[in-house]
């Protein structure tokens, strides 16, 4: 399967049927969470945490994106 198709799967599993619509909604609440500016250390380790949670849904979202044919801006992760 190609990067292309998997975009496709992506977006029918997580747009097109509503279980994963839900599902979707439900990770995006979960982890995609503010950056944490007070603590000092604690703080920048729960900030990165929180990042690497978000890219998780960022990916997903990605690929949905792609598949309906959204092009990435320029600087952003693939």
């Amino acid at each position: 399967m190609d990067s292309d198709e998997l975009a496709y799967v992506y977006r029918d599993l997580f747009e097109t049927d509503k279980r994963g619509a839900l599902i979707l909604e439900d990770l995006v609440q979960r982890f995609s969470k503010p950056m944490v500016s007070k603590g000092g250390i604690d703080a920048v380790l729960q900030t990165y945490q929180r990042g690497g949670e978000r890219n998780v849904v960022d990916h997903i979202v990605r690929q949905i994106n792609r598949a309906n044919g959204v092009r990435e801006a320029e600087g952003e992760q693939p």
